[in-house]
């Protein structure tokens, strides 16, 4: 028993001389990780897109269409649900990256009424969203129709996430 014990010790100096100025070092399968992570992103769902169209629009639908959707010289008097194109009233959709302001006249230009995404009750970042400029499409365009206009003319300006959020 004395001597297991002396050797224990025996050993334990032995080991402390030999290996005392060797720091541990540990080995890790980084490739492993790497793999690891892949088969995990394969495995997740793929990523929401969010609300339908909230992302993306399919404007070729639009171009399906056989009508012609460029003006030419007749676009003036050509009648559209029964009225002269020059008298329809006109959507004006102006678009920032901050905030959407839609506002409708009359077919002479006199502003009839106007809706922005802040009147709507979006503050600061918020305004700039197209889920904001959708909500204001919508209080406008119920405006729009308790005040009997059908069919109305559409401008857009600028660039922002509430552009083509409208048309869908």
């Amino acid at each position: 028993m004395a001597l297991l014990k002396q050797l224990n010790l025996l050993s334990g100096v032995v080991r402390r001389t030999i290996f005392g100025n060797v720091k541990s070092f540990h080995q890790t399968a980084a490739l492993c990780k790497v793999e690891d992570r892949k088969a995990m992103l394969a495995s997740l769902p793929s990523k929401d897109e969010g609300t339908i169209g909230e992302r993306s629009i399919d404007i070729d639908s639009m171009i399906d269409k056989k009508t012609s959707i460029f003006p030419d010289a007749n676009t003036p008097t050509a009648l559209f649900n029964g009225v002269p194109f020059n008298e329809i009233p006109i959507c004006h959709i102006r678009v920032s990256p901050n905030n959407t302001i839609i506002s409708i006249t009359d077919a002479k230009g006199v502003p009839q009424f106007i809706r922005s995404c802040g009147i709507e009750g979006f503050k600061n970042t918020r305004k700039g969203t197209n889920i904001a400029a959708q909500a204001t499409a919508i209080s406008i365009s119920t405006r729009a129709i308790e005040r009997g206009y059908k069919t109305v003319r559409v401008t857009v300006r600028g660039l922002g996430p509430g552009r083509m959020v409208r048309f869908v």
